[in-house]
């Protein structure tokens, strides 16, 4: 496909973590739109699928303000200024769940909607566990929850389990695993 060109872009709003902007696209064909999006500003997020056994995965139930409930999903966090993708998700790691890897492999970004976000959280494997507790951001203690990855069928019918970003990671990565044999 051919890059689009910006014709415009202007920034409407501000926030912490966002910015709210249009921008005006030319398509091949000539045709004109107006496109709203929300541009990250930071540095950039992790999401971490620690294998503590063959088999298992570490999740994290955790309360989710925009659902208003505790959720079960993948460890997950901001990278700091200057932190590498893989030094972010060994300190989430360590923050979130007591443990850090050794053995650490970057397998993809993912984005959380396309379709109007720039945002893209990058899913890390982290593998051969060690205990090591770091503080963390949280504002209690998260309970940690190993997970059969043959068991997907059923946490994908959990009502507490309802992040896409978590769900589709846990199938990549159930999937890198059964290609390694």
């Amino acid at each position: 496909m051919p890059e689009l060109p910006i014709i415009h872009g202007r920034s409407l709003v501000d926030t912490d973590g966002y910015r709210r902007e249009t921008i005006d696209l030319e398509f091949s064909n000539g045709e004109r739109r107006k496109y709203q999006r929300l541009t990250s500003r930071g540095h950039g997020a992790v999401m971490i699928a620690a294998i503590p056994r063959p088999g298992t995965v570490l999740l994290i139930r955790e309360y989710a303000a925009g659902v208003h409930r505790y959720e079960l999903g993948l460890p997950k966090g901001r990278m700091d200024a200057g932190e590498s993708v893989l030094d972010a998700a060994n300190r989430e790691l360590k923050e979130e769940t007591g443990f850090g890897a050794r053995t650490l492999t970057h397998l993809r970004g993912i984005t959380l909607a396309p379709g109007y976000m720039t945002h893209e959280i990058q899913l890390v494997l982290a593998e051969d566990l060690y205990e090591e507790r770091l503080p963390g951001d949280e504002p209690e203690e998260l309970e940690v929850v190993p997970w059969q990855l043959d068991s997907l069928h059923e946490l994908v019918l959990r009502e507490d389990c309802s992040e896409g970003r978590s769900l589709a990671g846990l199938f990549i990565v159930r999937e890198v695993l059964k290609a390694r044999g």
